[in-house]
């Protein structure tokens, strides 16, 4: 599938910095918990100028959207396994106890690989887009979007991307549920991992954020 990147950029320059961004994720992620995908520039005329544009041809995830703020307890997640039955053709033959299994080993390993990419790289993929987390009906876990890299940003004022969306503060919650609903750890915000980000004053100052940009006209995520 073709997919055409949000970010409006000035010059090559900053096109050849958000592909770089992008492979980060592939270094980290791929080949287990990213849709494969192959990056190209393309030009268009706009208003009598010539703007560069980021395209993907992104390789296809049939599955459900793993929504980290919905419940995920074993049968929340054996009905998204289940609804991905259909998309799955050989799913007969994995029993649903091991593909809920699946799910706990893959999350474990999909967090694990984004800490390593927030610690080692100081970036963190969109985890909180609506569909951007794709789980197969034999509970693979697979990161889809991959348009809206955020460097990790734990100063203040807090990091918004360019349409006003704090995607670095939302990608941590979405983390954090991940490991708290289905790893079982009870209060990864207690961690100093987290601790920034799920400070309770600054979670409310992000949750103003995000009303902001959902009321805005120029909302996209």
């Amino acid at each position: 599938m073709l997919r055409l990147f949000r970010t409006r950029f000035r010059n090559l320059e900053e096109a050849l910095e958000e592909i770089a961004r992008v492979q980060l994720i592939i270094r980290y992620l791929a080949p287990d918990h990213v849709a494969k995908s192959n990056e190209f520039l393309a030009t268009y005329q706009l208003g009598g100028t010539r703007e560069i544009l980021l395209c993907g041809l992104q390789e296809y995830i049939p599955g459900e959207i793993l929504d980290p703020w919905a419940p995920l307890d074993d049968q929340a997640l054996a009905e998204i396994v289940t609804r991905a039955d259909p998309l799955f053709p050989d799913h007969h033959k994995i029993s649903l106890a091991e593909r809920i299994k699946n799910v706990t080993n893959q999350v474990r390993s999909f967090v694990a690989n984004v800490k390593r990419m927030i610690t080692k790289a100081a970036h963190i993929p969109d985890l909180a887009g609506i569909g951007n987390l794709i789980l197969t009906a034999n509970g693979q876990l697979k990161l889809v979007d991959i348009n809206n890299i955020s460097p990790v940003s734990p100063e203040k004022p807090i990091f918004k991307d360019e349409h006003g969306y704090p995607v670095c503060d939302k990608s941590f919650e979405a983390l954090a549920l991940l490991e708290k609903k289905i790893l079982g750890n009870p209060t990864p915000e207690d961690d100093t991992f987290y601790k920034v980000f799920l400070e309770p004053k600054r979670m409310r100052v992000v949750s103003q954020l995000v009303r902001a940009f959902t009321i805005s006209p120029d909302k996209r995520m």
